[in-house]
């Protein structure tokens, strides 16, 4: 008699979830048994060695310690210092305001254009580029080159105090 050839049926799918998830073979270590003999392998000197400062109790130090030798972090130069008076300034060139079409050019109108990330910090206009239109400029600083140049194509600065 012949065998009746039957299609095999798919594996069930099982879906991974929470409800299903094991913890793989050896990722959870039992903790070392320290000082139970000399047969246990950690024994005696409790894995700690012989003697010396990490093997007594309360054996923290802080982090760069060298034994009691001067840390490197102690021999490196220190050099320079940081001004906390520094004042931080948003650059705008000269050429970049030719793409604003108002006459009048202010902190808030820079944000609007997007040369500027915040209206609140002080503004600074560099002399790089060109400008043919007269404008009024409103800034906390502006180099004296750009001054020039605006005063040749006709327009006018005025400084705001911070």
């Amino acid at each position: 008699m012949r065998k009746k050839i039957t299609k095999s049926k798919k594996a069930p799918e099982i879906k991974l979830g929470m409800h299903n998830l094991k913890v793989p073979r050896g990722a959870h270590k039992p903790k070392k048994l320290l000082g139970r003999g000399s047969g246990s392998g950690h024994g005696k000197t409790s894995t700690r060695g012989s003697k010396g400062q990490t093997s007594r109790a309360g054996r923290h130090f802080y982090l760069g310690f060298e034994g009691g030798q001067s840390p490197l972090i102690r021999k490196m130069p220190k050099r320079g210092f940081t001004n906390i008076f520094r004042k931080e300034y948003q650059i705008v060139n000269l050429g970049d305001l030719k793409r604003i079409k108002e006459t009048t050019i202010n902190p808030e109108t820079l944000k609007k254009s997007g040369l500027i990330q915040n209206k609140e910090k002080p503004v600074k206009v560099l002399a790089d580029g060109e400008i043919k239109t007269p404008i009024t400029l409103q800034v906390h600083a502006i180099s004296k080159k750009a001054v020039d140049k605006i005063k040749n194509s006709g327009g006018k600065v005025e400084i705001i105090n911070v």
